[in-house]
């Protein structure tokens, strides 16, 4: 190793894979190696939809066997998904598989907790935009169904913090994926006494919240003597990779509208302090802590689930789709035949999806979807055409006009979408970065070391490291007409084409 080059690892976890990375950074840029990367995928047992704990926990050991061929590693940190956890003992023993945010237990659910506490008092509390699949509400399935498993818990760990705990013996709760709970008052930061009172949640399980970028221990010797490997410092980093990906986007400006396109879409601006207004409630936008207190003013979006899950199916059905042989299926189909709302309820759960589309296509009256490159090009439309309708709503509520998109993560790997993303929006989208999530966890990593002093240094690096790809918007006059009918067709009306029923 280079002397005074710093060695990170990154364990990234997104909701359909995950990854070991190795960042190397000389004091100007960073390169990143691929350790280990395998497939996260749920596991279905007695109609309950899980993860698979001890499997990831298992494939993040050989990544950091991987590492340790390229010598010392100075420390490693955790990201993942959102609103996921996991449930301790007195013992600090997992009682039982993490709950996929998929699975059943919470669908319908909010009409039941709405019962309890008046939704927009919720929301003005949490500044969380509200989806059922959202921690607060997971648990309050247990409240009502499972108070057992409740009063047997001693801890619940968000998911990155599980892992970290895992690691390195630490329980704790960091801030970012704390955020994305539903329980946290935005107005000061710290857990919500009133939504643990309301929902009947015990908040004995909650660690205290520590910042992004918390150097926390070392790794467990037990560990490290099973693997045989170097000790490395742990460092809590943003654990919602959503805030990992937004610290590595490779804005110069303050003012910036971003897409972190991966399993879920992230469209969203960074601002100095939450906004909870009336605009933002009607429009279901969400506050979530990001690195240096900075706050991400997002909404959430289907992103290329419905992609993923589409291939799945054609698998099964033995059709061997590459994603770029889906792309080129897709642009060899007639534009605009067919648009859904990606973020009906119907799409939402694992399944048939093409079939699904077909349905919402003749329930919604348009040509029905004839081959499968139909289907894949109504999806990218579709995602295209809700990302112009998040950018409006978020314009709407900050008061701010965004020249141009900053779009990172897996979904830049789609030229297509790409591409349909700058002709929705009108403006042009600054592309690449596949591994964002991963550059900003090693980034928020060195800057708890102090080799970079803050954000800005930080997306300096990344400007300096990696190559974008800008994609300036064409046939912007067809694409207007197509947004008003994507509205008028799903029922998007008021300021903005907003859909009031959202809350």
């Amino acid at each position: 190793m280079e002397k005074n080059k710093r060695q990170i690892a990154a364990i990234d976890l997104g909701a359909s894979s995950g990854r070991v990375m190795l960042g190397s950074y000389d004091g100007k840029r960073l390169s990143i190696t691929e350790l280990h990367r395998f497939a996260n995928e749920p596991v279905y047992l007695n109609g309950t939809m899980y993860w698979d704990f001890l499997r990831l926990i298992h494939e993040i050991k050989k990544g950091l066997l991987c590492a340790e061929k390229y010598g010392p590693v100075d420390s490693l940190g955790v990201d993942t998904w959102g609103v996921d956890f996991g449930l301790l003992d007195k013992d600090g023993n997992l009682m039982e598989n993490p709950v996929h945010y998929r699975d059943a237990r919470t669908r319908g659910i909010l009409s039941e907790v709405f019962e309890r506490v008046d939704k927009e008092l919720l929301y003005q509390i949490t500044g969380n935009q509200i989806m059922e699949i959202n921690t607060a509400f997971q648990l309050y399935s247990l409240v009502k169904n499972r108070p057992e498993l409740l009063e047997r818990a001693e801890t619940l760990l968000m998911m990155p913090d599980l892992i970290q705990y895992f690691l390195s013996g630490v329980r704790c709760s960091e801030r970012s994926i704390a955020s994305t709970t539903q329980l946290m008052d935005v107005s000061h930061g710290g857990w919500s006494n009133e939504a643990f009172e309301k929902l009947g949640i015990p908040k004995r399980l909650f660690q205290p919240m520590i910042p992004s970028g918390t150097r926390i221990g070392r790794l467990r010797e037990d560990l490290r003597e099973e693997l045989g490997i170097r000790p490395m410092e742990v460092i809590a980093v943003a654990g919602h990779d959503t805030q990992c990906a937004m610290a590595a986007v490779p804005a110069e400006e303050e003012d910036f509208i971003f897409i972190s396109c991966g399993t879920w879409a992230l469209v969203g601006t960074e601002l100095s302090a939450p906004v909870v207004n009336q605009d933002s409630m009607e429009q279901n936008v969400t506050n979530e802590q990001g690195c240096e207190n900075k706050t991400s003013f997002l909404k959430n979006i289907t992103g290329t689930w419905l992609i993923q899950e589409s291939r799945r199916h054609w698998i099964r059905a033995g059709r061997e789709y590459s994603f770029g042989h889906l792309e080129q299926m897709a642009e060899r189909t007639k534009a605009f035949q067919t648009l859904i709302d990606p973020d009906a309820p119907e799409f939402m759960t694992a399944g048939h999806i093409p079939k699904r589309i077909r349905e919402a296509a003749e329930k919604t009256g348009q040509k029905i979807p004839d081959s499968d490159g139909a289907v894949v090009r109504c999806i990218n439309e579709s995602l295209a055409l809700k990302y112009r309708m998040a950018i409006d709503e978020i314009e709407q509520c900050t008061g701010r006009k965004y020249q141009s998109i900053y779009m990172v993560g897996g979904g830049t790997q789609s030229r297509l979408l790409c591409q349909m993303t700058a002709n929705a929006c009108g403006r042009p989208v600054i592309s690449g970065l596949v591994e964002a999530t991963v550059a900003g966890n090693i980034g928020i990593q060195l800057m708890a070391l102090g080799e970079l002093k803050n954000l800005k240094e930080l997306r300096r690096m990344i400007r300096d490291s990696f190559e974008f790809t800008v994609y300036e918007p064409k046939e912007t006059g067809e694409w207007e007409k197509q947004y008003k009918r994507f509205k008028k067709l799903y029922g998007y009306g008021g300021r903005d084409g907003v859909k009031r029923t959202d809350l």
